[in-house]
């Protein structure tokens, strides 16, 4: 999806017709929908859809009753947004006028998967026959894509053109190519729709079932042969033991095929359940961090970096939960927790959804896929867990689509479908629709729908009113220091990203920061860079010594790692100071996290989140003056310690790596 992204610079020049009038939200700030009604509004997925039929006798590439209904159903890639509440329907890369095809294609696999969720969850949750019929269409192409024989049988083609032409060599190039050669996220995603399709026709329509099962199969054989073949081996990764049996080594794409496939085991498919395991095993060993160490639980995407966490595709603990869930295993469940109560809590705080922490907030823009990852996770870890903290997290997380973000931007309208493309650290609205936007925007609708609990808090608190959480301070912004400072000559590592300049300090140097005040203690993390080997030690007046030898590169792309490193002791003042002892110091940032993190949203009612992060309990406030709420306090197992009704501010006390939530 990264690739798709980046080519959009060249993608809209003269980009074609198909501009239809749709109303759509404003970008400015908005009050959000009352919850009285449904959320789901498909009218805007429904205009990204588009008739094609491909030419016939394609080798390697069929689906169901294809003579009998040649034509197939797919979304178009992107919507444009044109004057007048308009949008456009344009395809990936540069358009050919001479042919019609684009550089890419103008549907893709990783939409048409989704987008049949979609449409198979809303027929499922309200029996709507319009919806049935999308995701039996949505389907017929999803199996199109798929490459049936050959070295290659299971794996997908990505890219389609207009006329229904497969490109399986997109322009820019795209990982693997052509695209069917090896494992994909595509892959991943197919396995997803089909998982989740098979189980809802296999009482409706038990013929298209059983095909569905069939090509689950299929796909599910090339996940056995290129990637399960390699279950219960493990590599290094800049010194982290990390499965080897990750789709594309990733846990992002390994996760979305958990979900098809313990839907189908759900749906009676046995032979789906042994992968099912196998990925959740492969995902659950990918969560880091602790209480007080980045990245505080997470579960993180890609094998091939420590140093990395995103938030698109980040359904790793919904994935955890189904089935931990499906297959009665806490060990499953747990990472997904800690990841809930530890990470989410902290990503809350610190400003929502970013896109990427590479290791540092880098990457701040924020989009739907990330957003509604979240939702997801939380959301089935509630169902999972039953715990009502998951519930809470989940409808401030959902009230991101309603305006409470940092722009105060409605980013999902349910008049009329529509779901703005990205929100910019400067506020500024992306205020184009595409499918990828469209599709998780509605997911999250539907998840709300069927949670309607939920959806009533998030559509009710729609302003950001206070965030208080972890922050950043760049090396370079020294208020004094006698290191130097440099430029990278990239500011992507191969596996991280540098977040600005650099400092090095060499032995005896020195540098200090002001790091702001706080009425809470902080922990501190340096962000180092060190090469496979060095050692380097300093001092942190406060913080203690800090000695790091850099890790073995392993299966990371580049040698050297860009890691946090948390102080042993935590800080408290504004003035921190660091001297170099042994070898040189090479510092992109430093990571501030308080002991006590907070988030209050705000509307027709009020939330208020405070998270610890400390390893004792903490006594804090919480609720306002002269607001009723209900305040409940959970450990960091989610599990509720004490219920209090409170007309107005109270003083709780929440235990180590805990949570309260004030509800008013």
């Amino acid at each position: 999806m990264n690739a798709r992204w980046s080519a959009r610079i060249a993608a809209l020049a003269g980009a074609a017709v198909l501009a239809v009038p749709l109303a759509a939200a404003p970008a400015s700030a908005a009050t959000g929908p009352a919850a009285s009604g449904p959320l789901t509004n498909l009218d805007h997925l429904d205009f990204l859809l588009d008739e094609t039929t491909p030419p016939a006798g394609v080798a390697g590439h069929s689906t169901y009753r294809q003579a009998e209904e040649p034509t197939l159903l797919a979304p178009w890639t992107y919507a444009d947004a044109r004057d007048g509440g308009t949008f456009e329907r344009v395809g990936g890369g540069p358009l050919d006028p001479a042919t019609g095809d684009w550089g890419q294609g103008a549907f893709n696999a990783d939409d048409t998967t989704r987008a049949a969720v979609v449409y198979t969850r809303h027929w499922e949750l309200t029996g709507d026959a319009s919806s049935r019929d999308k995701a039996y269409e949505l389907l017929r192409t999803v199996a199109y894509h798929q490459t049936t024989e050959g070295p290659a049988a299971g794996n997908v083609v990505l890219w389609m053109q207009p006329d229904g032409e497969l490109n399986p060599s997109a322009e820019p190039v795209e990982l693997p190519d052509p695209s069917d050669s090896g494992p994909s996220y595509w892959t991943a995603r197919t396995v997803w729709a089909l998982g989740e399709g098979y189980a809802a026709f296999a009482d409706d329509d038990p013929a298209f079932a059983a095909f569905l099962r069939d090509r689950l199969a299929l796909s599910r054989g090339a996940l056995e042969r290129d990637v399960l073949s390699k279950y219960g081996q493990y590599l290094e990764s800049d010194g982290v033991r990390v499965p080897a049996w990750l789709i594309v080594d990733g846990a992002d794409a390994s996760a979305e095929a958990v979900l098809g496939l313990a839907a189908a085991v759900r749906a009676g498919d046995d032979s789906s359940a042994t992968a099912a395991r196998q990925l959740a095993e492969g995902v659950a060993a990918m969560a880091s961090g602790n209480t007080r160490q980045w990245p505080y639980g997470a579960v993180l995407p890609w094998a091939q970096s420590p140093a990395m966490w995103h938030a698109w595709g980040s359904q790793m603990p919904a994935a955890l939960a189904v089935a931990g869930d499906l297959f009665d295993d806490d060990t499953l469940v747990e990472p997904a927790i800690a990841d809930a109560t530890g990470f989410t809590t902290t990503l809350l705080t610190a400003g929502g959804p970013d896109n990427g922490w590479y290791p540092s907030p880098t990457d701040r823009v924020q989009i739907a896929y990330g957003a509604d990852s979240r939702v997801q996770s939380l959301l089935a870890l509630a169902d999972t867990t039953g715990s009502t903290a998951f519930a809470q997290l989940a409808a401030m997380q959902a009230a991101w689509f309603f305006g409470a973000n940092h722009a105060g931007a409605q980013m999902y309208d349910p008049t009329t479908g529509v779901t703005f493309d990205g929100l910019q650290p400067d506020g500024t609205v992306n205020r184009n629709s595409g499918a990828e936007s469209t599709i998780h925007g509605l997911l999250t609708a539907l998840a709300l729908d069927a949670h309607p609990e939920v959806a009533s808090r998030s559509t009710a608190t729609t302003t950001v009113e206070a965030r208080e959480g972890l922050s950043y301070v760049e090396a370079e912004d020294a208020t004094r220091t006698d290191g130097t400072v440099f430029t990278p000559d990239s500011s992507w590592t191969g596996e991280s990203s540098w977040s600005g300049d650099g400092l090095t300090l060499q032995p005896r140097q020195s540098a200090a920061w002001d790091i702001g005040s706080s009425e809470t203690r902080r922990w501190i993390e340096p962000v180092v860079k060190t090469e496979p080997g060095a050692t380097t030690r300093s001092t942190w007046r406060g913080g203690g010594a800090l000695t790091i030898t850099g890790p073995a590169q392993g299966i990371s792309p580049t040698p050297g790692a860009l890691l946090p490193y948390a102080l042993t002791a935590p800080v408290s003042g504004s003035d921190l100071r660091v001297t170099a002892l042994r070898g040189s110091l090479t510092l992109d940032g430093i990571i501030v996290r308080p002991w006590i993190s907070r988030l209050v949203l705000g509307g027709d009612a009020r939330t208020e989140l405070v998270h610890s992060s400390a390893i004792a309990p903490q006594r804090t406030t919480i609720g306002a003056d002269g607001v009723p709420s209900t305040v409940e306090v959970y450990d960091a197992s989610g599990t509720m310690v004490r219920t209090i009704s409170a007309d107005g501010s109270v003083t709780v006390v929440v235990p180590a790596g805990g949570l309260a939530v004030a509800e008013g």
